[in-house]
């Protein structure tokens, strides 16, 4: 079962707290979504660490409820 963008959003903002975070549905199938998510928390992280927080959010899901998650993140 595909996840719908405000259950991705609450599984970030639970993880990420006060982070500005914008769920689009790229295909309009519920299965590949963009992520954009700002977040003072990230300041002095690299990329690559700022995706794994944000992996680390959704507990798992991806590649199985979650099938594509493009992500942009940076600091507030």
């Amino acid at each position: 079962m595909a996840m719908q963008a405000p259950d991705i959003e609450r599984l970030i903002l639970a993880a990420l707290p006060g982070a500005r975070v914008t769920i689009t549905d790229l295909a309009g199938d519920g299965d590949h979504y963009s992520a954009e998510i700002i977040w003072a928390g990230f300041e002095g992280q690299s990329r690559i660490q700022q995706h794994q927080a944000v992996y680390a959010a959704l507990k798992g899901r991806m590649g199985g409820e979650l099938h594509a998650l493009q992500l942009k993140t940076r600091s507030a």
